[in-house]
């Protein structure tokens, strides 16, 4: 019952937030959520400390008849492939009720329980072994976020709140008719059973296409990753800082429980053009943010790049490439949601985020500056950092596959660094030239707490990853030699 305690305490206390709150701000609500986010969090930890790491398989099984006629199931289970995205789906709901507390002054009840009930959809889609169940999961979580981003958004949140969903949307309709598809060849929904069938050359390409649109548009890859600047941008801090931490890990999580397993053959013939849309994403969409002068959208098209790692190393079919996609995915879930955050921190007090309207921050916010400026060398890959450890097997796996595209891929490091370190040095660094960064208070107890956790986070698992990979790599070894393996 480990998983369904993850799935619905979130949930229920988002339930409970939004029948006993109102909108007036209330400490009541606030410590609700607070209450229900660490209790979700805690009810995660038995699947980290109970995880049998010598097992690939799934562990923590729980199943339940749902729809018999269909054979629809209530089923549960983790790998290690999916166990950290669950424990980091709490912990980053537990982040951002904390974020939000002082902040939100409006429809306060609406907001945590907004956020408690998608921290809950999304543990679910990590969790689900039934396709029907997945996709249930996977398309309910656009509600809360769409109301997010509309109710708490900025001045163009309703564009941003309908280009999110329509897109999204749009993409999963695709993979709908790919699940009744093989429903009609298997007369099941289990997505274990599907992973074991035979399907011929045409069936999994046309079934990896169908995936893709969902997952390269949740992910996003480019060319469908315009829909997430104007969303980042428009988001409130705690809406970006789950869409960057947890959201767009849905659509990479997806490629490696649907798209790798059951059309590996497809995924093999199809790999070099991913590989290629990949590299687009890791050099021109890098590249495109050295030119931002809006931070946030600065740090979205990172977020591209970064994300381009993790389909590059899953599509190497190598074990340190998967892995290194996989802890990718995981550090840029600390190191984007973190710079997110401290973004938060500075448009809380100005009230923009146009680049050009700071500079000398260091000056008047000293803490709070050597938090950013190390999260920035995280978001560039500095070693000693998560956001180092993933890249650098991705790179490693990629130059055992093909030097050139290695070596391609190595560019990343040069333009994250350069994007970084031209943000750094405009914000933080030189003279003070205006009256608002004079008049700045640097963090107060609670922005210092988030600020201190996240970072011991990222650098504690950029020193010591091996908790990490021990737990990912059994799972891999197993997906890598389910697909080795010709369904043909």
């Amino acid at each position: 019952m480990i998983l369904s305690f993850a799935i619905w305490i979130p949930i229920f206390f988002g339930l409970i937030i939004l029948f006993y709150g109102s909108e007036k701000p209330s400490a009541g609500v606030r410590w609700l959520a607070l209450v229900g986010s660490i209790l979700g969090f805690i009810a995660t930890l038995p699947l980290i400390v109970q995880f049998d790491i010598a097992n690939p398989g799934m562990q923590f099984i729980e199943k339940i008849s749902w729809i018999p006629r269909y054979d629809i199931n209530y089923t549960l289970g983790v790998d290690g492939i999916s166990v950290w995205f669950i424990v980091l789906t709490a912990f980053i709901n537990v982040i951002v009720v904390i974020a939000g507390w002082e902040v939100i002054q409006t429809k306060v009840s609406q907001y945590f329980a907004s956020f408690m009930i998608l921290s809950g959809l999304m543990i679910g889609v990590f969790a689900a072994l039934d396709a029907m169940l997945f996709y249930v999961f996977f398309e309910a979580t656009l509600i809360p976020m769409y109301i997010i981003i509309g109710v708490w958004g900025g001045h163009n949140r309703i564009y941003a709140a309908f280009k999110f969903f329509l897109y999204t949307l749009l993409g999963s309709l695709l993979t709908l008719v790919a699940l009744l598809y093989l429903y009609n060849v298997t007369n099941s929904f289990d997505i274990l059973v599907w992973q074991n069938t035979r399907l011929d050359i045409i069936e999994q390409i046309l079934l990896f296409f169908a995936f893709f649109m969902a997952f390269a548009v949740k992910v996003p890859m480019w060319p469908l990753h315009t829909w997430l600047p104007d969303v980042h941008v428009e988001a409130p801090t705690g809406g970006s800082v789950v869409l960057a931490a947890i959201m767009l890990k849905l659509g990479a999580y997806g490629f490696l429980r649907f798209s790798l397993p059951i059309a590996p053959d497809a995924s093999q013939y199809l790999g070099p053009f991913v590989i290629f849309l990949s590299l687009v994403a890791v050099i021109y969409v890098g590249a495109v943010a050295l030119v931002q002068r809006d931070m946030k959208k600065l740090v979205a098209y990172s977020s591209v790049a970064h994300m381009g790692f993790v389909t590059l190393g899953f599509f190497l079919f190598s074990p340190l490439g998967v892995e290194g996609g996989i802890v990718q995915m995981i550090s840029h879930g600390l190191v984007a949601g973190a710079m997110f955050l401290v973004i938060g921190v500075l448009y809380d007090r100005m009230h923009t985020r146009q680049i050009a309207d700071f500079g000398g921050v260091v000056h008047r916010m000293p803490k709070f500056a050597a938090f950013a400026i190390l999260m920035a060398m995280a978001n560039c890959g500095l070693p000693a950092t998560s956001g180092f450890v993933g890249e650098f097997m991705v790179i490693l796996a990629a130059v055992d596959y093909d030097f050139l595209i290695g070596a391609l891929s190595a560019t990343a490091l040069i333009l994250g660094a350069a994007y970084s370190l031209w943000m750094v040095k405009r914000v933080f660094f030189g003279v003070i030239h205006n009256q608002h960064v004079e008049e700045l208070t640097d963090l107060n107890s609670r922005e210092f707490f988030i600020m201190s956790v996240m970072t011991v986070l990222v650098l504690g698992m950029g020193i010591y990853p091996k908790p990490f990979t021990d737990i990912i790599h059994p799972a891999v070894i197993n997906l890598l030699q389910h697909v080795a393996v010709s369904k043909l």
